[in-house]
């Protein structure tokens, strides 16, 4: 069998991916150690767990945390045996080989773990169409219609995103408005769309996040809160920056085909 060269750790406690080589390429075992590694450090410098915990224990507390580890869950806690059964008991010395097919999907959850794609470069709309807190339902409405947009951030006159015109909560505010023996008219042209907003008290409908939110983490928090309509990506994350893109709902079904193709 190959004999495994170690590579020396990023810190005393923790074995980063070795740099494994052959006269002529790596053996799967040896691709497999590789990710296997990268994947165990990645893990726990970014969750900041304890260098000496235990692989499955990582990827079980991860979960809730990183939607692509929750996804993969039970595949990586298999790896996590497979590693011990490959390298046993004797770190220098490679017992088992995997099959071609277990190596490639180490290789790509290492990768997405790793180089996550953000979603600013691949999914993100970047023409973010906006509307201003001073403007009447009708106005509103009347964009949402002519865009084909159902999520339109609104911004007040300190360039502060203040909530999204949603089509449904519009027309449930509309709803309202008459049960309460309001008239059309007066909800299309006197009603303004930050006067709609402030009743709505709850506004975990929207997130602001970094240019930096990778695919996987708005997977995330699309997953933690149900409720959520869009996320509005700008430079630093910060509600008063200038908008970057958007991600809606609708996007999900396109992450997630990303990631399944990366």
């Amino acid at each position: 069998m190959g004999r495994v060269k170690q590579a020396k750790p990023q810190d005393e406690n923790v074995e980063v991916a070795n740099d494994i080589e052959t006269n002529d390429a790596k053996t799967n075992a040896m691709r497999f150690l590789s990710a296997f590694n990268n994947i165990d450090y990645a893990i726990k410098s970014r969750y900041n767990f304890n260098r000496s915990m235990g692989f499955s224990e990582a990827v079980r507390r991860a979960v809730a945390f990183n939607y692509t580890i929750r996804k993969y869950e039970d595949d990586l806690v298999g790896y996590g045996r497979l590693r011990n059964a490959i390298v046993h008991s004797n770190e220098d010395y490679v017992i088992a080989e995997p099959h071609i097919e277990v190596v490639e999907k180490i290789e790509k959850i290492e990768k997405l773990l790793t180089t996550p794609p953000r979603a600013l470069d691949t999914v993100a709309r970047r023409d973010v169409l906006s509307v201003h807190a001073s403007k009447n339902m009708k106005d509103v409405i009347c964009l949402i219609s002519s865009s084909n947009y159902s999520n339109i951030p609104v911004f007040n006159d300190d360039n502060e995103i203040i909530g999204i015109a949603n089509g449904q909560k519009i027309l449930d505010a509309l709803g309202k408005f008459l049960l309460s023996g309001g008239k059309v008219d007066t909800f299309l042209n006197a009603v303004k769309i930050e006067d709609m907003l402030s009743k709505i008290e709850n506004s975990s409908y929207y997130a602001v996040a970094s240019r930096d939110i990778t695919i996987e983490q708005s997977l995330a928090l699309f997953h933690q809160n149900s409720k959520l309509l869009v996320v509005l990506i700008t430079q630093n994350g910060g509600a008063k920056e200038k908008p970057l893109g958007i991600l809606t709902g609708a996007d999900v079904v396109k992450m997630n085909k990303l990631l399944e193709n990366y």
